[in-house]
């Protein structure tokens, strides 16, 4: 158990040793989350949940729980998550068990926010990227934290046509919107190069979801 703030909020978070970052909050996932603007009306997909540390900054931010989704493949992390947003009095989420995208309800999203495993091939964050433009509403965004660039930049690109890429504390921070119903590559899976919007310490944007950590740690 450890404590973490999200926009003047304490609460509460559980773990698991099992679980993605076990000691405390990921440092990645919180400076992605600095680069979010939460809003009441989005409905948000939190990609591989883990303990639910992303659902918590999004809540935390004004959005109603009903209007948000967890999935990871993990049926621990899962469950751990169930517990902490309930603990922290947002019950009424939507909990998935499945890989990927799998069993993930809705193509409605407005916000889809993952720190994918990057340590492995890119088989996962591949799925991700094509199978997240699906579920997204034009005009929604996608946001991603990894310490690798190259291949996500290019990645990104060639699904939704462009990223914004934030560079801070050796992490890689993805920002990109749908614009448009297809993808912008011929084919998906097909990565084309292009050119990124690079900010070296961006400043993201307005009424960011600031989070602070404190103490132990676990999940996303």
């Amino acid at each position: 158990m450890y404590t973490i703030s999200f926009n003047g909020k304490e609460l509460n978070v559980a773990t698991e040793d099992a679980l993605f970052s076990p000691r405390e909050a990921d440092k990645g996932t919180l400076l992605m989350l600095g680069h979010v603007a939460f809003t009441e009306e989005e409905k948000v997909l939190d990609l591989g949940c883990g303990c639910g540390i992303v659902s918590l900054a999004a809540c935390s931010s004004g959005v109603l729980p009903e209007r948000v989704v967890l999935t990871d493949v993990d049926p621990l992390a899962v469950s751990t998550a169930r517990k902490n947003m309930e603990r922290n009095g947002f019950p009424g989420a939507v909990f998935v068990t499945g890989d990927a995208l799998q069993n993930v309800p809705g193509a409605d999203f407005t916000l889809i926010l993952s720190n994918p495993p990057y340590h492995t091939d890119f088989k996962v964050a591949k799925t991700f990227i094509e199978k997240g433009f699906n579920r997204l509403l034009v005009g929604g965004r996608m946001f991603m934290v990894t310490k690798r660039k190259d291949w996500y930049k290019n990645k990104l690109i060639s699904v939704f046509g462009g990223v914004k890429i934030y560079e801070e504390e050796g992490y890689f921070i993805f920002e990109t919107q749908k614009r448009s119903a297809s993808y912008a590559g011929s084919k998906p899976g097909k990565s084309k190069s292009g050119n990124g919007k690079t900010g070296k310490n961006g400043s993201g944007t307005g009424g960011k979801a600031r989070a602070s950590k404190d103490g132990k740690r676990s999940g996303k």
